[in-house]
Formats: C-alpha cells, sequence, structure tokens
C-alpha cells in the first residue's frame, strides 16, 4: 500500500482519470468478455435487482475542451434521424434476451453528448418509439441532461410531458468569458430564461451542474458562481473538480505543448477549497450535502435514483455508441465508433464492445468504494449481502486514513470527514485490490 501523505501531495492538475466512476478500471475490460461473459450474462434468467436504462445522445453544437465523452458536432438531420432510429432497434433487440425481457424499468437517464441537442420532434418520436417496446410509466426517476442554449419553451414543455422527474442543466459557470474559453456553446442569460421557465412548468427537481477549476477560473469568478446559483434556488446543485483525462482537447494541448490554452488551471488543492466553500455556502442556506459532489435542499424528496441503485449493483441497460451498462453483474460498454456500432444493430446483433465480469470480492469492493464517495457506509449493509466485515476486511485501509480523513469507524457506519469527502477520488485507490493499483484507469 502506498504511503498515504505522498500519494496525496500531487496537486497539480495533469493530465490522467481522477474521478473514480466504477470499479474494476476499466482498463481490464476487453473484447473477449464481451463475447464469453456479456453474452452469458444477457442470457441469463434476470437478477433480482432493480432495472435502469441508459440513453447516450452523443450530439453537442460544439466540444467543449475538457469533454472525455463519445460525442459528435458535425452530423446532420439526417446522421442524426439514423441514430435514433438505430437507438430504437437497440432497445427492440435488448427486448428479446432472458435478461431484460418483461422486466419493469425503475429509472431512466438520458445523458450525452446533449439530449436537449434534439429538436422536438426527434425526442417525442424517439420517447415514442423507445416507450411502445417498454413503457416507463411507472419509473421512479427520470433524468434529462441539457445544455441550456438548446432549450425553448416548446421543447421544455415536451421534456417535461414526457414524465422527465429531473432535469440536469449544465450551467458550469455563469461567466460567459469562461464558458468561451472553455468551448462551452451556451451564455449565461440562457440559464435564467431556461432556469425560470422550467421552475414554472412545474419540474419536480431542477438541478444544477457546476465544474471548479475551468480553465481561467478565479476565487472570485467562483465566489460569483456560487452566489448566482443561490439566487436560482434549485433543487440540487452537483459540482465536479475538473479532471483532464488524455482524450480532451485541454490534455491534448498539454502533452504535445502546442500552447493553444494559455489561462491557468487551478490545482487540486484549489479545487477542493472551491467545492468546500460552495458546500458551506449551501449549508448555510439550507442544503444537505448528500456526496462528494451532490447538494440537495430537501433530502425527503430529492433523490439521486440513477446513482443509488448504481452504486448498490443495479441492472442498467445502457444504449447508444460507447454507452456503459451492467447486466447480470457484468460490465458491458458498447462498440465506441459510429459505425461499429450502426453495423452491428443492423446485422441485429447487440454492439457488445468490451466486458468484465468481477468475481465476489470485486463487486464487494465495487459497491464499497462507490457508496463510500455519499461520505459513509453501513458495515451491516456489506455483511448482509456479501458476508463481509468491512471493518475487518479494510482494517489496514481504514487505519491509514487516519482522524484527518475518517470521522467515525463503528459498527454502525464508516464515515469519512468534509476533507475525506472533498478528496474520495483519491482515496478510494486504497481499496482497490493491489493488481489493480498503479494501472491506467480507462
Amino acid at each position: 500500500m502506498p504511503d498515504l501523505p505522498q500519494a496525496l501531495e500531487v496537486e497539480q492538475t495533469d493530465v490522467g482519470s481522477y474521478f473514480v466512476a466504477n470499479y474494476p478500471p476499466f482498463s481490464v475490460w476487453t473484447a473477449a468478455a464481451a463475447a464469453t461473459d456479456g453474452l452469458a450474462a444477457l442470457s441469463s434468467p434476470p437478477a433480482d435487482v432493480p432495472l435502469g436504462l441508459y440513453l447516450h445522445i452523443p450530439f453537442c453544437r460544439k466540444r467543449c475542451h475538457f469533454c472525455y465523452f463519445r460525442v459528435y458536432t458535425d452530423k446532420n438531420a439526417r446522421e442524426v434521424e439514423q441514430y435514433l432510429d438505430v437507438l430504437a432497434r437497440e432497445w427492440d433487440l435488448y427486448q428479446q434476451t432472458r435478461a431484460l425481457a418483461g422486466r419493469s424499468l425503475n429509472f431512466v437517464y438520458f445523458g450525452g453528448g446533449t439530449p436537449s441537442f434534439l429538436s422536438t420532434r426527434q425526442l417525442e418520436g424517439l420517447v415514442d418509439r423507445l416507450t411502445a417496446t417498454r413503457s416507463w410509466d411507472e419509473a421512479e426517476e427520470i433524468t434529462f441532461e441539457c445544455e441550456p442554449g438548446t432549450l425553448t419553451e416548446a421543447k421544455l414543455d415536451s421534456i417535461r410531458r414526457m414524465g422527465v422527474t429531473r432535469l440536469s442543466l449544465g450551467v458550469e459557470n455563469f461567466d460567459d468569458r469562461i464558458l468561451e474559453l472553455n468551448g462551452r456553446a451556451h451564455r449565461s442569460p440562457e440559464i435564467g430564461r431556461t432556469f425560470q421557465y422550467a421552475r414554472a412548468i412545474g419540474f419536480p427537481q431542477i438541478n444544477i451542474d457546476l465544474i471548479a477549476g475551468m480553465l481561467g477560473e478565479t476565487d472570485e469568478n467562483w465566489s460569483a458562481c456560487i452566489r448566482r446559483t443561490l439566487d436560482l434556488d434549485p433543487d440540487s446543485v452537483t459540482i465536479y473538480q475538473m479532471e483532464l483525462p488524455y482524450n480532451t482537447t485541454i490534455s491534448g494541448d498539454l502533452l504535445k505543448g502546442t500552447g493553444q490554452f494559455r489561462d491557468p488551471l487551478a490545482n487540486w488543492s484549489t479545487k477542493r477549497r472551491w467545492v468546500s466553500d460552495a458546500f458551506e455556502a449551501l449549508e448555510k442556506a439550507g442544503y444537505h450535502i448528500g456526496s462528494a459532489y451532490t447538494a440537495v435542499k430537501n433530502p425527503a424528496t430529492t433523490k439521486f435514483v440513477y446513482r443509488d441503485r448504481l452504486w448498490q449493483g443495479a441492472d442498467l441497460a445502457g444504449l447508444g455508441v460507447a454507452s456503459f451498462g451492467h447486466i447480470n453483474g457484468v460490465h458491458l460498454q458498447n462498440l465506441d465508433t459510429w459505425e461499429t456500432y450502426s453495423a452491428s444493430i443492423e446485422s441485429g446483433t447487440l454492439p457488445l464492445g468490451r466486458a468484465y465480469r468481477p468475481n465476489h470480492e470485486e463487486r464487494m469492493i465495487r459497491e464499497f468504494v462507490l457508496q463510500l464517495k455519499r461520505g459513509s457506509v453501513r458495515p451491516g449493509y456489506f455483511q448482509e449481502k456479501y458476508g463481509v466485515d468491512v471493518l475487518e476486511r479494510f482494517s489496514a485501509e481504514l487505519e491509514s486514513l487516519g482522524p484527518r480523513y475518517l470521522a467515525q469507524r463503528s459498527g454502525e457506519r464508516i464515515a469519512l470527514t468534509r476533507d475525506g469527502l472533498l478528496r474520495v477520488d483519491v482515496l478510494l485507490h486504497r481499496f482497490f485490490l493491489p493488481h489493480h493499483t498503479g494501472i491506467r484507469y480507462t
């Protein structure tokens, strides 16, 4: 196990993945496992867990300089229509599998890319086809990600009629100069107009996304972003500390030394301080901190079902190019190019690109590290589900955190301090199996 203080000394924002989204690392998933474990998972009886649906809408008006997702900015209307047709056909194929046939949906998530890039007609046509195959009327949560500049009142009305329960606005920053520097397509006046109309037509939950550490961000700018967020009074706020995976425009500039971007990047200690300041301001305004990235106004009514179900091992059918899923305990990712993804579905085959079947211990570790991102875990949950005493299994790892990062360690609860929560993605690697540390994450 690496020395903790030394591992936490890296302060410069360098190129590489920081955010722990899953376990084991994506780099150990393989194409060979897609053809064996992936297909076997789909042909097996369904697990007794909730089922969710993720829809990857990979279109954007512009590619943000920090973006590392599979997105397209050059597709015309005909190509978008073709993609939506293929997406719906993929859902039809999933309904023919033993693992998914006849199961109801507990949650639905429209992600991207920019789902709100679609026209109202395109969006309504896609939803009609998907729900004709499997209704989501009983889903506990339907989330829809938006870029403020792509929304009209008519489109928001349509999204509301779809049954969306959480509208997530990708604000990221309220300053037009910062938005421009980072390649964002929207501008600040669009944020207020969109938010006010969305509030007026009664979305149950409106979420605002912010990013701490964008190019050119300063203390003054960040303080202004917090004030603007509080003025809007959203139901929930998500805040991410900006990372630089290898395939971002900023990363390419840093690695090649081309000097395209001259504005400063905040280091990790600054980003943690900014998130800490935001959390403190939100708490003073009555919000509750629900994870390393989220604050909610009313925990009794404002939920993140998609997040919590996945962190407890739910099934997820991931539709779309390069989309991620999880069926019967097996991690899946779709083929990651437009051509191979489309060709697979057009041939009547699910477009599995790579997969990984974790063993019992890896599944337990996955849930432990992901749930710890909420700030605490219940040892009893892991004893009941996995037959593992996590206090004993992770005794050395928990001991190494010390009082600076670990607030409670008992049979009732393992809890991080606020300082631990703010750097949780660094701490989580300590709970990985030895052969999963020190390797490329993605």
